[in-house]
This record gives C-alpha cells, structure tokens and sequence, in this order.
C-alpha cells in the first residue's frame, strides 16, 4: 500500500511514523509512506502557501495553486484523495477498512482556515475528521488516520487476531486484560483466566466487552 501525505510538517510526521510498528512495515515493504512539503510547489522566491480569505475573516486559507500542482503530481490513477478537516466524516472502523482496501491514498492535510474550496470540490475524494475538535494543524490527524488503515494492512500486525479483539470490532468496546502476576497488592485476576478453559474465558470477554458497551457507548449496541 502507497500512502502520501501533503502537509507543512513533513518531519512530525516522518518522525511519528518512523517508530514501532509502522517504522518495521515501512522497512520490511510492507506500505510506502511518502511526506510531502506543501512548500515545494509554490512558484514565489518565499515558498508563500497561504494568503488572507475573499471575504475577509481571522486565520489564513491555504492557497489553490501549489495544492492543484501537488495533488496533480502525486496522484495516480488508483488514488483517493482524503483531506483531513474537522467538518469531514467522522473516522470510523468501516471507514478505516474501505481506506485500506485502497492501492494510494494521497492525504491533504489542512492548516490555518482550511484550504482553498476549489481543491475540496475538483480534487478531493473523501473528508474526514477524526473528532469534533479542532487541532492546530491537520498533520495531527493524518498520522492518526495513517496508523489505523496500516494496521490493516496484512503482515503489519504481529499478531492478525489483535484486529478482531480492537475495541470497536463487532461495535463492542474491548474486554479487560490481565497479565502476570496473577495477584498485586492485594488484586487478583478473574478465576476464569486461570482455568485454562477457552470457552469459557471466550464467553467471559464477550460478557465483559458487552457489559461496558452497555455503560460507556450503548450507541454502538443500536437498542
């Protein structure tokens, strides 16, 4: 898997990513991570990206001009183009699975007031948020948004059963876990864990995962 991601902080990302698992999958081929700096593909002497909203209005838009170059550049024909930005689809599990179905994504991500909407309505595919806030840049949520549909990927994951024990899989929040040691200032791990009887540790998660569903996100259950 390709991904590309256009930002004015490149190295916070590069950083981030090039860690743990993320860092071994980029090593081993697994996915291909490109940064990209918006500022390459401006035309002016000072790498000038951004200019004051029609209108006027507080805060800067990113300009029309090096975005078009840029995402025209990067772009294959099997990409999607997902710009992050607080008024997009909210980053879900099915959302993140449709994203790693994708041979390419290019990421657009956002600063100051946003970016020009005449990118949004030619060039962009999809818009995605990863929470009703706002951030100071839209860096933040492209690596969040890069881990998940990684993790996805087969062969990024140590171990491929941690995906269908994530919270959210199945629209149930995870189960408690334990390790050793079996007891701790006076705190004891369930009996059940101990038993050694896999149907019956099976059917404990499954009343423990459902159990704070109920209390944290019943919305999730649909009653």
């Amino acid at each position: 898997m390709r991904i590309d991601l256009l930002t004015l902080f490149p190295a916070m990302a590069e950083a981030v990513l090039g860690e743990s698992m993320i860092g071994r999958a980029q090593k081993s081929g697994l996915i291909q991570l490109g940064f990209h700096n918006l500022r390459d593909w401006a035309t002016d002497k000072h790498h000038i990206v951004d200019d004051r909203p029609f209108g006027g209005g507080a805060g800067m838009v990113l300009k029309p001009e090096p975005l078009f170059a840029a995402i025209e550049r990067l772009k294959t024909p099997a990409a999607q183009v997902v710009y992050l930005c607080p008024d997009g689809e909210q980053l879900s599990t099915p959302l993140v699975k449709e994203l790693a179905a994708a041979e390419h994504l290019v990421l657009v991500s956002g600063h100051y007031e946003g970016i020009d909407q005449r990118v949004r309505d030619t060039l962009v595919d999809r818009e995605v948020s990863i929470g009703d806030y706002v951030l100071t840049n839209g860096t933040l949520p492209a690596m969040v948004l890069i881990d998940c549909v990684c993790r996805y990927v087969p062969g990024v994951l140590g171990e491929e059963k941690s995906l269908t024990q994530d919270s959210f899989h199945d629209s149930f929040l995870g189960f408690p876990q334990f390790t050793r040691p079996a007891e701790y200032r006076g705190m004891t791990v369930p009996e059940v864990l101990l038993s050694g009887d896999h149907k019956a540790i099976e059917r404990w998660r499954e009343e423990e995962a459902l159990k704070k569903t109920r209390q944290r996100r019943p919305d999730l259950l649909g009653d």
